[in-house]
């Protein structure tokens, strides 16, 4: 078993490093296979098929990017955090481009968790963000619109990579959407409290626990707070 995973973890290598020189984004699966010094049955055999190989690369890319994310010190402001991942997310792109596109472009077959996972470590910061009361939105709603606004932003800078050179650039797209989803230092007159307090709580119970309530008191606790905090909710009556 160790021999086949240290095999395969030398044919991801192979393959992520052609897929960074190659000039379409792709790999040949004969090439990866001399590289390393096996037949094409072996590949077949660890991963399927091409579309495996692919999947385990973009999937090895993000624990190159989660142990990126791990490094980065976590501060008592979980905004601040937010705000450097932001930059910490577009120099991955920058140092990695075509495993960045591998990662991220949306590819029908593909069976990679890697986009995911990354939009649960994202999630878990907003979740952080929530419990201090500096989150308008659910944990999961801003987290899609963030992820989606970053990577958005990353394969602009891709298709043009003297856009990297210009942090102002995606800046401007990370201010905007943090706009739409942080609260503001100060009092916002269009604020809804309750909301704002019920976010806050669900956020706290996902981070903390309790031990006053039984279990199912507690899952009616969240689906009650989840009534709340659910779009539109004060204008139900």
């Amino acid at each position: 078993m160790a021999g086949a995973e240290s095999l395969r973890a030398a044919m991801i290598e192979a393959a992520e490093k052609q897929l960074a020189s190659s000039s379409d984004n792709d790999i040949a699966t004969r090439a990866v296979c001399e590289a390393v010094g096996v037949t094409q049955p072996v590949l077949y055999r660890l991963f399927g098929d091409k579309r495996g190989l692919l999947d385990a690369v973009a999937d090895h890319g993000y624990e190159r990017y989660a142990a990126l994310k791990a490094a980065q010190e976590q501060t008592a402001d979980p905004v601040t955090d937010l705000r450097a991942g932001w930059d910490g997310h577009m120099a991955f792109a920058r140092e990695n481009p075509a495993l960045y596109q591998l990662m991220f472009t949306p590819r029908p077959w593909s069976h990679s968790t890697a986009r995911d996972r990354v939009f649960d470590l994202l999630e878990a910061t907003l979740v952080r963000c929530a419990a201090i009361g500096a989150l308008k939105v659910e944990p999961r709603v801003a987290a899609r619109l963030i992820l989606s606004a970053s990577v958005g932003t990353a394969l602009d800078h891709i298709a043009g990579p003297e856009r990297f050179d210009d942090p102002a650039v995606s800046h401007r797209m990370r201010d905007a959407v943090f706009a739409h989803v942080l609260t503001e230092t100060t009092t916002r007159d269009d604020g809804d409290p309750l909301r704002e307090a019920a976010l806050r709580l669900r956020a706290q119970l996902d981070l903390a626990g309790t031990e006053a309530l039984e279990p199912v008191e507690t899952a009616l606790l969240l689906r009650w707070l989840d009534r709340i905090t659910r779009p539109g909710a004060s204008d139900v009556r």
